[in-house]
């Protein structure tokens, strides 16, 4: 489950084709086998200039084969006439407004801190901005002067005629400020519009800065249909991302922004595909507003000495004592006991295990060959700074007899070992994210001997998890496009193991940080089919949760929580995050903040 750069969702009726999984880069929601008229969309806009994140918006759009940008609202920048005010202003003359008017000064602070978070917002920032000139080249565009004061703009008749002569399906905001008016009826299903940050705990802005603010383990991302009512509209999607432990807005932003870029394309696939009474169906239910203020504003220095002054003064007083600490991986197994779901809150029974000193153990797969039991397991080596796949005996005791890696490549960092049956064949499903595609391995000599199939997917996917189920053959993988932070659960399904894998409808299963991530094996209990995810919020790999799967056909997928474990139940240790079981062993692994130098051998701290 680790990777290296880790410390690791009518009228129209349902159509009988599924999509394919699509290459690398590429969001699987391009393709629609409705056979329908592609949907008329438009773009209400302040320039040509876009987000990257917008930017990729509508790349996406115009590459599919079920919509196109028929119309471009261009807002008419406002004319300011030449004053000695506004003529002649210097540097000095700003930094004097902020001092001496009010209004700015009680924000200097805030002025302050967007300069040091410049300074850290990483390379490829999906708000940076970009010239989409050669993007909307071709498309027939208007300008409108937009009527209203302060924050709210309306549109005059005439603008709104020309809209309306388009005949649009969609609008999508990504310029204007809020919209009142019949702008928000000129398209068939309304102005569709982000909102950075989950509305049922954060209204206003700055997106992203108040959940660092107040420590709040998530930061959300949702797609909205407009209603003159602020923050009042049709929640058609959200997805939830973990607040990253920094000081750093752009940071924080990085993987909610591009990790919610595919919301636009998802809705408008699904709404060609099935209509807009499914998107109503599935759009999210009103939930009482639990803000801690009714709306976010732009923080005040009060706002930011609260914030601020503790954290640097908690760094001040650890600087002289800091040391180079890890999170440590270890794993750990229950032999001859009741089983989790049997025992309910009752953890008691694991035993730990400990890897060679230089490395650490996670991910355990326990498989039962040849009348014996084994583990497969991530094994992670400081030195090298990747993991290769071990694997062991168990005793009857419960003790691993020789573990031997069984999976390395001097180029790849393996994890996630999902090993498995199919007939008389053993198969191997290792995570591999450096790899960019997922791969399947098929055992040629048990347990060490595992020779390379077929390459499954292309692009980058992690815990990716295959089970059989009614005749056929299923699969879970999660997408982390760009990074593992920002994941998002899918479903595929095929006749055969080396068969094409079909997207299921349902897609996405999941884009919540919480358990948008496999933690294990898909296995039953009595009659129930149990599916483990892993909780990334608030840290990686904080928890596992077994969830029942209660709906599983080639058309529909549903699952409920049963239980879930966090790593409270075991002294010293911030994070579990895999459960599998084989026969009456149980396996999990966990993690604890550990120096450096405890867990790495004295030639390898000197390197």
């Amino acid at each position: 489950m680790h990777t290296l750069s880790e410390p690791r969702p009518g009228e129209m009726s349902r159509p009988n084709q599924q999509q394919e999984p699509a290459p690398l880069g590429i969001s699987p929601w391009l393709s629609s086998p409705a056979h329908r008229p592609p949907l008329r969309v438009g773009l209400l806009l302040d320039s040509p200039k876009l987000a990257l994140f917008s930017s990729k918006i509508v790349k996406d759009i115009q590459a599919s084969n079920f919509a196109k940008v028929e119309l471009l609202v261009y807002r008419k920048a406002p004319t300011i006439q030449p004053t000695a005010s506004n003529s002649t202003r210097s540097p000095l003359g700003g930094l004097r407004r902020r001092l001496f008017d009010p209004r700015l000064r009680k924000r200097a602070l805030y002025d302050l801190y967007l300069r040091l978070d410049h300074r850290m917002k990483p390379a490829n920032h999906p708000l940076d901005q970009r010239d989409c000139s050669d993007l909307l080249a071709g498309i027939e565009s208007i300008e409108v002067e937009p009527i209203g004061k302060k924050f709210v703009h309306r549109f005059p008749e005439e603008a709104l005629e020309q809209i309306r002569a388009k005949d649009l399906d969609v609008l999508i905001r990504f310029g204007f400020n809020i919209l009142h008016g019949d702008i928000l009826k000129t398209a068939r299903y309304g102005v569709w519009s982000y909102h950075h940050g989950d509305n049922d705990f954060y209204r206003g802005g700055p997106a992203h800065f108040w959940e660092l603010h107040e420590g709040s383990p998530l930061s959300g991302v949702i797609l909205q249909v407009l209603t003159e009512e602020l923050d009042g509209g049709l929640v058609l999607c959200k997805s939830l991302f973990a607040t990253l432990p920094t000081i750093s807005m752009s940071v924080n932003r990085y993987a909610p922004y591009w990790g919610a870029s595919d919301l636009v394309i998802r809705k408008l696939n699904e709404l060609h595909q099935f209509g807009w009474e499914h998107l109503e169906k599935n759009a999210l239910s009103p939930a009482p507003y639990q803000g801690k203020r009714k709306l976010y504003r732009l923080p005040t220095n009060s706002d930011m000495v609260r914030w601020l002054a503790p954290v640097f003064l908690k760094k001040a007083i650890r600087y002289p004592f800091r040391k180079p600490t890890v999170q440590h991986w270890r794993i750990a197994i229950r032999n001859n006991s009741k089983r989790l779901l049997e025992n309910g809150d009752d953890l008691d029974g694991f035993r730990w295990l400990d890897a060679p000193k230089g490395h650490f153990w996670a991910d355990p797969f326990g498989f039962e060959h040849g009348g014996k039991n084994w583990v497969f397991f991530e094994d992670y080596s400081y030195e090298k700074k990747r993991a290769g796949i071990s694997c062991a005996e168990v005793s009857p005791e419960g003790r691993l007899t020789s573990p031997t890696v069984c999976l390395e490549n001097a180029d790849r960092h393996y994890s996630y070992p999902h090993v498995f049956r199919a007939g008389v064949d053993i198969f191997m499903v290792p995570e591999s994210y450096d790899s960019e595609r997922v791969d399947l391995f098929r055992c040629e000599e048990f347990p060490n001997k595992w020779v390379h199939e077929r390459t499954l997917f292309q692009g980058r996917f992690v815990d990716t998890t295959i089970w059989q189920h009614d005749g056929l053959w299923w699969m879970m993988t999660t997408r982390v496009e760009p990074d593992p932070r920002a994941g998002c659960l899918l479903l595929y399904y095929c006749e055969s193991l080396t068969g094409a894998w079909k997207f299921h409808p349902s897609n996405p299963i999941s884009t919540d940080a919480r358990n948008n991530r496999g933690a294990g094996r898909v296995f039953y209990e009595g009659d129930r089919l149990i599916r483990p995810s892993q909780s990334r919020s608030p840290i990686y790999g904080y928890s596992f949760s077994l969830n029942e799967i209660t709906m599983l056909t080639p058309a529909q997928y549903s699952e409920r929580v049963l239980t879930t474990v966090t790593p409270e139940s075991w002294k010293g240790y911030c994070a579990v995050h895999t459960y599998n079981r084989t026969g009456n062993i149980e396996w999990i692994d966990g993690a604890r903040i550990t120096p450096l130098k405890n867990v790495v051998r004295r030639q390898d701290r000197k390197s």
